[in-house]
């Protein structure tokens, strides 16, 4: 994993009274054990999931209550696990990344939530818009809507974030319909504390097993003709159980203030940043008094007719935070309001910006918009701190003396995907331009300089399939590049077996680092076993490890090659011949390199041990001499290594920066490959560290040293 929990887990104990102190999604991982949960699956890779990270290394804990843990090959099996509790009376929890999990697990969900659910059924789901957000910009609100899920979306502090989750489950059971919880990135990372309660031991559970299976029920499944009748089911009786359960258990809040003759109605997860806004101009303060009534809607789907008509009974306005596009809330805010035959003024997305996230500055943007028509003397509260805002940003713009550079992410200094790249750039020069379609993953990350290689990235797993089309018209034969995650994720199934049944002519490089790495190198199916103690410093992890090949020979893949990334020359022949060939059919080549951000965390505990025993530990780093460097940086162009850069010469001749290779240089050997299989200038040099040396070190040092000094 890419961060060890064994602090978090303990926090997972506590019992009845005790103090909570962490961030938001651990304290939901707390609070469904609170709940009674009998299982928890989910699709790893997100600030969310950090739940099942937690509940794969709590496994004592969770074999203690009988909770079973499962870690899902992607968002649809993970969704398809909550069919458990369509016919069983137990509470299950999955966890995937916004709507982009959420459209790969649609299936399941929609034939989840048509025969709706005996058991609590909750989602955990991410949420995030804006610059920050590394997902496409769309709404899971949509998809509750659309299928009759109950979507709740509470105010960032823990304890209604525990609240949330133990009603949500409640309003889950009282409805018969599963419960999407939505939180944005800042939520998972707030920080704060809440009384905890002593965890449930579930009734059914891995330790406390049902005897029986459940009695079959036809009318229980997502399956004609009853699915008409389970249509029926959501709006004549699950709506109204669940606007009655919202309602009866005051799940969203109501915060008084002295403006009565306006309002603000607020998605839960924005409140904070609401109060803040607010804070600035003076409308509210640290403890969340506001001088303006607050309806904060910690469920944003269903509404309450009769909540919202009561809110704006008597106001001349109200304002509408409302996060994403379209402005869902607020059209079905307008339509209540109308057929009560309110006229109050609904002020929206027409003050404040259609998509992006909505921090506290743009907040106060929209409620400075707001207050000029409604509360005069707030507006000019507004203007003075915008105005005092761009005063600000007007001076560090004229301290700055131009904007600053940008800074696109880039793989990781010593990551084995960068050579597979270097190598197609140089292949390319051979044989021309190719056709490359991209996939979610570290490997997106070669659509940045200096590679910019990437035509489409459809979805994770997704990229052979997305390059299908362009096939049939290409002249050269187009590339399709995915990762070892993407390709037990789903490009198994959609790309190779396709090329397979329709007998494509195509290239597919799969790169083999052993994990899902992009979001913390969790396990796939192909990831090494873990022999950290006995495999040596230099050794792959993935070298031995062969399901990926195995599995593709099984299917029949008529030309198959694994090269390792860092022979930046064999991949490059590799990459020349899939594509020039006369074989006909799909060519796959798996580049195996395990990943450096899992290397280091294997190899660094090993140095440090062999450093205290006063073992002799060489570590491999490398450089370039100045004096051979012509300055053209043409590595640094094939290479974009974050340790690759340039510096000013010290000879005086030398108009031109050199090369330089920096301190985090983890010894990948990659600049001095490049050098060799794009014949370029002989600069780089290869320098062994070491350290603890024994005498054979010392005397050979000794030699060099002398011999140089005679050269």
């Amino acid at each position: 994993m890419e961060v060890s929990f064994s602090k978090e887990i303990e926090s997972l104990k506590l019992g009845d009274g005790e103090t909570f102190h962490g961030e938001g999604i651990l304290a939901v991982t707390k609070a469904l054990l609170q709940a009674g949960v009998t299982y928890v699956g989910g699709y790893q890779g997100a600030p969310v999931s950090h739940l099942l990270d937690v509940m794969v290394q709590a496994k004592d804990l969770m074999g203690e209550l009988g909770v079973h843990v499962e870690p899902c090959t992607n968002e649809a099996s993970a969704a398809a696990m909550l069919g458990a509790s369509i016919m069983y009376p137990v509470r299950g929890a999955v966890t995937w990344k916004s709507i982009v999990g959420t459209n790969v697990a649609s299936d399941a969900l929609s034939n989840l939530a048509s025969p709706g659910v005996m058991g609590g059924a909750l989602i955990v789901v991410g949420e995030d818009y804006g610059e920050g957000a590394s997902v496409i910009q769309e709404r899971t609100h949509a998809f509750a809507m659309k299928s009759a899920m109950w979507l709740v979306d509470p105010r960032p502090n823990l304890t209604t974030i525990t609240n949330m989750v133990e009603k949500s489950f409640e309003l889950s059971e009282a409805s018969n319909a599963p419960v999407i919880m939505e939180l944005r990135i800042r939520a998972c990372h707030v920080r704060g504390s809440f009384k905890t309660k002593n965890n449930v031991a579930p009734k059914i559970s891995a330790r406390q097993l049902q005897e029986e299976p459940a009695e079959f029920l036809y009318q229980r499944l997502a399956h004609p003709p009853v699915t008409y009748g389970q249509e029926k089911l959501k709006y004549d009786v699950r709506v109204p159980a669940a606007r009655k359960f919202i309602t009866d258990n005051r799940l969203n809040e109501l915060f008084d203030g002295s403006h009565k003759d306006v309002g603000i109605i607020v998605q839960g997860g924005l409140y904070n940043g609401l109060i803040r806004a607010l804070q600035e101009i003076g409308m509210a303060d640290a403890f969340g008094q506001t001088d303006i009534p607050i309806l904060a809607l910690n469920v944003v789907y269903p509404l309450v007719p009769e909540e919202i008509s009561s809110f704006a009974a008597g106001k001349q306005a109200i304002l509408i935070l409302e996060e994403g596009q379209p402005e869902f809330i607020e059209h079905e805010i307008g339509t209540i309001l109308r057929r009560a035959d309110i006229n109050t003024k609904i002020v929206g997305k027409d003050v404040l910006p259609m998509s992006g996230e909505y921090n506290s500055e743009v907040i106060l943007g929209g409620l400075t918009k707001f207050a000029k028509e409604y509360l005069p003397d707030v507006a000019d509260k507004g203007e003075a701190y915008a105005g005092e805002v761009a005063s600000l940003r007007g001076k560090a713009a004229q301290n700055m003396k131009g904007p600053l550079p940008p800074r696109p992410p880039g793989f990781c200094i010593g990551c084995p995907e960068r050579p597979v790249f270097a190598a197609l750039k140089l292949a390319q020069k051979d044989v021309g331009k190719v056709h490359i379609s991209t996939d979610i993953g570290c490997h997106a990350l070669a659509t940045f300089e200096p590679f910019s290689f990437g035509n489409s990235i459809l979805g994770y797993g997704m990229s052979m399939a997305s390059g299908a089309g362009v096939a049939g018209f290409s002249a050269r034969r187009p590339i399709a590049i995915m990762g070892d995650g993407g390709f037990w994720h789903n490009g198994l199934l959609s790309g190779v077996t396709s090329a397979l049944l329709n007998e494509r002519d195509r290239v597919l490089v799969i790169m083999k680092n052993g994990y899902t790495s992009a979001t913390g190198t969790q396990e796939v199916i192909s990831s090494p076993e873990d022999d950290r103690k006995t495999r040596a410093e230099g050794e792959s992890a993935t070298g031995s490890e062969l399901t990926i090949e195995k599995t593709l020979n099984g299917l029949g893949v008529p030309w198959l090659r694994t090269v390792h990334t860092y022979r930046v020359s064999e991949m490059k022949a590799a990459l020349k011949e899939a594509i020039t060939t006369p074989t006909k059919g799909l060519k796959v080549i798996v580049a195996e390199g395990e990943c450096q951000l899992e290397r280091q965390r294997r190899i660094r505990p090993i140095r440090a041990r062999n450093l205290a025993a006063g073992k002799t530990v060489m570590r491999t780093r490398y450089g370039v001499d100045e004096d051979t460097c012509t300055g053209d940086h043409s590595c640094i162009r094939l290479s974009g290594c974050p340790t690759l850069t340039v510096k000013t010469a010290t000879d005086p001749l030398k108009s031109d920066p050199v090369a330089h290779v920096l301190n985090g240089c983890v010894g990948c050997g990659l600049c001095g490959e490049n050098a060799h299989a794009a014949t370029l200038c002989p600069s780089f040099y290869r320098a062994e560290i070491v350290s603890n040396p024994g005498w054979f070190d010392r005397t050979l040092a000794r030699l060099r040293k002398a011999l140089t000094g005679a050269a």
